[in-house]
């Protein structure tokens, strides 16, 4: 059955425009027609933010990853915001997934490919249509592309102006951004000091012997004429953007034709993600999906079951191309092994070519002792360990994680090194939707995911070593 969905998706006629006709859930309805075809109309003469040759160097690193020459770091910010939104605050992030790349770089031995949430994830999708306070119910706030935070009738209501802020300040970080990561920002050196700053308190003191041995083999490298100087590995990366596609006036106002291909691309950013909420197989978002070229991130939770991944599979990714479809996997911590292995199993029957990644985050939601929303640190590393745990029962390729994390030190999941506790939550509590780690808890994370990396590349060697004998 699927290989003939794969070939009807794959000569199926698709325009940017077609899901309209498709059901569609987690969109706003917007009250003024009119001004939604003025903003649309407006993205539609507006420069893309990405470009097609960079979405497909990315899904040519994410085949890497898929056969197990890569790893994938994605993270970035729950939900941007406008008021949030500096210059600082986006170079504190970028700076933390560079030591966590470097971190997990030194555990693979093998590049990492770096993806943030950033740029684009402005649109939030809820468990409820509306939220009420006190008496008041009102519509949710579904991110600041879509309305706004205030619990306030006017705040709530849709508003299709936001898309334009949103592109504005998109554009501004991607700028940002692209200066950050050729403009020597991004120096291998630099972030080797900069984590060394983070082990040097007491309370990391169980990871600076991996600090110490990055460290030495910069210093190797240095002693042999390898620096930034000599090799432009080292003074620059690679860096890419995501967002889940959710608002899709937005995604197809900014869809472009790719005239080296003449395939379409969506100029929103390098890759895009359908999330748990909005996975239907004929829905209106799996439909925007298939037709662009980026690579497209899939959200599974429990609720995924193996026919509807299949389906799904062949929709996505008809030609079976690698890079292209990344399976993310969001189950919750002691939940993986009941639902991960039969995914595995479906992926492995329709020989699919993925990229297995790790969402820790949105299965580990819980309310704390404070009425605080948050998420524990010790569940989001349990989740991780356990996803390793099924792919090495399955003989398959853990390919990445995927963390929703901030620069700043803020204080909304607790525990890791630096303990945060429900008490300490309300200090810094500045999310605008679901809790992240803050710079300690994701460079900490890294140190620990290095450690999985390495007992299984070591694991892997000794196997190797054991049926050569």
């Amino acid at each position: 059955m699927t290989q003939d969905i794969r070939k009807t998706a794959a000569t199926q006629s698709w325009d940017k425009a077609g899901w309209r006709a498709y059901p569609r859930v987690q969109m706003p309805d917007y009250l003024d027609p009119v001004a939604l075809e003025a903003v649309e109309s407006q993205l539609r003469r507006y420069p893309p933010l990405v470009f097609a040759g960079e979405a497909r160097r990315l899904k040519s690193q994410l085949a890497d990853v898929g056969a197990g020459r890569g790893f994938l770091l994605q993270g970035g910010d729950c939900a941007e915001s406008f008021g949030e939104f500096s210059a600082d605050n986006l170079r504190d992030t970028f700076k933390v997934i560079l030591q966590m790349a470097v971190v997990l770089t030194w555990g693979a031995q093998m590049p990492v490919v770096k993806v943030g949430r950033m740029a684009g994830q402005f649109a939030k999708p809820r468990s409820a249509p509306t939220e009420t306070i006190g008496e008041t119910e009102l519509p949710s706030y579904r991110g600041d592309i879509i309305n706004g935070f205030d619990f306030t009738p006017e705040a709530r209501i849709p508003d299709p102006q936001r898309m334009l802020s949103a592109y504005t300040q998109a554009a501004a970080s991607l700028n940002l951004l692209r200066a950050f990561s050729t403009g020597g920002f991004a120096d291998m050196h630099r972030v080797q000091s900069w984590i060394a700053d983070f082990v040097g308190g007491p309370e990391a003191a169980k990871y600076r012997e991996i600090a110490g041995r990055i460290g030495d083999a910069m210093a190797f490298m240095q002693a042999a004429g390898v620096n930034s100087d000599t090799a432009h590995q080292l003074s620059k990366v690679d860096f890419y953007t995501s967002h889940e596609a959710l608002l899709l006036e937005y995604e197809e106002a900014l869809a472009r034709v790719d005239s080296t291909s003449g395939l379409p691309v969506a100029g929103s950013g390098h890759m895009i993600w359908i999330g748990d909420r909005t996975r239907q197989p004929d829905g209106a978002h799996v439909e925007f999906a298939r037709g662009v070229q980026n690579p497209i991130g899939l959200k599974c939770g429990p609720s995924t079951t193996a026919d509807d991944l299949k389906v799904l599979m062949a929709k996505l990714n008809p030609e079976n191309e690698a890079g292209r479809l990344t399976l993310i996997a969001r189950f919750g911590a002691g939940k993986v092994g009941d639902h991960l292995p039969r995914l595995v199993q479906a992926v492995k029957e329709e020989g699919a070519n993925v990229v297995w990644s790790c969402d820790p985050m949105h299965g580990n939601v819980i309310k704390s002792s404070t009425g605080y929303k948050t998420r524990a640190f010790d569940s989001i590393l349990r989740e991780v360990r356990e996803f390793f745990g099924v792919h090495k029962a399955e003989g398959t390729i853990p390919g990445g994680v995927h963390f929703e994390m901030t620069g700043k030190d803020v204080t909304e999941c607790t525990g890791g090194v630096r303990a945060v506790t429900d008490e300490d939550l309300s200090d810094r509590y500045h999310t605008a939707c679901d809790p992240r780690l803050n710079a300690s808890q994701s460079l900490e994370l890294a140190f620990l995911v290095a450690e999985e990396l390495r007992a299984r590349r070591e694991g892997a060697a000794a196997d190797l070593a054991a049926k050569a004998v």
